[in-house]
């Protein structure tokens, strides 16, 4: 028996909050091994199904997490009430076990009280809300692996009346959308998908839907926004969400999402999804990312832009926007990212990127300042001559 201190919080955020880990900053130069071509191809898309779903105990005194408890049961999965916050069983021999057994669980718990005071979260929103951290996905790229503090369970939050509730008095206090000329239209933005993908568990928790109906209820300039890999939207089509909700869909060239993106919908999936809820009323959006110069990046990039030309087409009072992001590493990622994927194909060279430091001092490595450039000026110029409607919010 494992002991007591291999057990995992899940009281605890899962990400962490502020400035990064030691090792982030430290720039410790970490083995580059030659990984081309032994990566397993991308599993399709299905809806997820947990192999272990608990709940803590304060999260059945919620109205909420009673809900979701009803919800997974009546797609047959056992819910397992643990008698405190503790949760034993997930922590492996190695790093790619303890990867596997915290990605087929699931924690129904209320949120830590630091989830509570919201935090800006530049370029895209003013403020960041959690509605749940973790997600199913095996994106080989995971931005949330170098923020990790612990083991990647994903938690599903039970208090969702209260979370909602919280967010008036952020209203108009923003510094991104409340306050700037360029975006003021779309009021004080609450982004709801920063350590998460919503319709990944949308099935389990019901959260975005009751989020999006109560921003559909709010008379106020405020906004709910979201972004996905999934494409399973039809509970979505038929909400009151009075275009206060914009859900904006991940893509990428095929190279990189046929690759990198385990267990995603499919890109053609994923702007169909884009395209119904278009046509529903919904303001919607693209974040392209995170973009990489493969080997003929044009042309891939290119086909990419055509598809998005024709999911869109013929979509009367089309409110689209796209946010542009480029591949980005830390050596904690990197680190991170080859204990659970030691065959990917992702390139995570330091030889070939710029070194760059952070807020707080965090070292990234990004493209150098030619290959930036390039990119930048390609998709300046043919997203408005491919897609004309399309409205850019940032480059990063």
């Amino acid at each position: 028996m494992r002991p007591r201190d291999d057990a995992v919080d899940v009281a605890e955020p899962l990400a962490r909050a502020g400035p990064a880990a030691p090792h982030d900053a430290s720039g410790e130069q970490l083995v580059t091994r030659d990984l081309t071509g032994l990566a397993p191809p991308a599993r399709p898309a299905r809806r997820w199904t947990p192999r272990r779903v608990v709940a803590v105990p304060a999260a059945l005194d919620h109205p909420h997490g009673r809900r979701i408890v009803d919800r997974v049961e009546a797609l047959g999965i056992e819910v397992e009430r643990l008698r405190a916050n503790r949760l034993t069983g997930v922590r492996g021999d190695t790093d790619r076990e303890t990867y596997a057994r915290a990605k087929s669980t699931l924690a129904i718990v209320v949120s830590p009280p630091s989830r509570r005071t919201l935090q800006p979260i530049a370029p895209s929103a003013d403020w960041r809300v959690d509605l749940a951290e973790g997600c199913p996905a095996h994106c080989q790229y995971c931005y949330l692996a170098g923020s990790l503090s612990g083991p990647p369970v994903t938690r599903v939050y039970a208090d969702l009346d209260d979370i909602l509730a919280n967010l008036a008095g952020y209203v108009g206090r923003g510094t991104v959308t409340s306050r700037r000329a360029a975006r003021v239209g779309e009021g004080t933005t609450f982004e709801a998908s920063c350590y998460t993908d919503p319709l990944a568990l949308e099935h389990l928790t019901g959260s975005w839907r009751r989020a999006v109906e109560h921003f559909g209820a709010w008379d106020a300039p405020v906004q709910l926004r979201w972004t996905t890999k999934y494409a399973d939207v039809d509970t979505f089509l038929g909400l009151p969400h009075a275009g206060r909700t914009r859900v904006r869909f991940s893509v990428n060239a095929a190279p990189v999402s046929d690759r990198l993106e385990g267990g995603t919908a499919t890109v053609p999936e994923r702007l169909d999804a884009l395209r119904q809820l278009a046509l529903a009323g919904y303001p919607v959006g693209l974040t392209i990312a995170p973009i990489m110069p493969m080997p003929g990046w044009r042309e891939h990039y290119g086909e990419l832009l055509d598809r998005i030309r024709a999911a869109v087409t013929g979509i009367d009072r089309l409110d689209l926007t796209a946010e542009l992001i480029t591949h980005r590493f830390t050596p904690g990622s990197k680190e991170v990212l080859l204990g659970w994927y030691p065959r990917t194909r992702l390139e995570m060279d330091e030889r070939s990127r710029r070194r760059k430091h952070g807020r707080f001092g965090a070292v990234k490595y990004v493209y150098p300042s030619d290959v930036m450039g390039e990119l930048r000026a390609w998709f300046d110029r043919e997203l408005a001559a491919r897609v004309p409607a399309v409205r850019v919010l940032y480059w990063t």
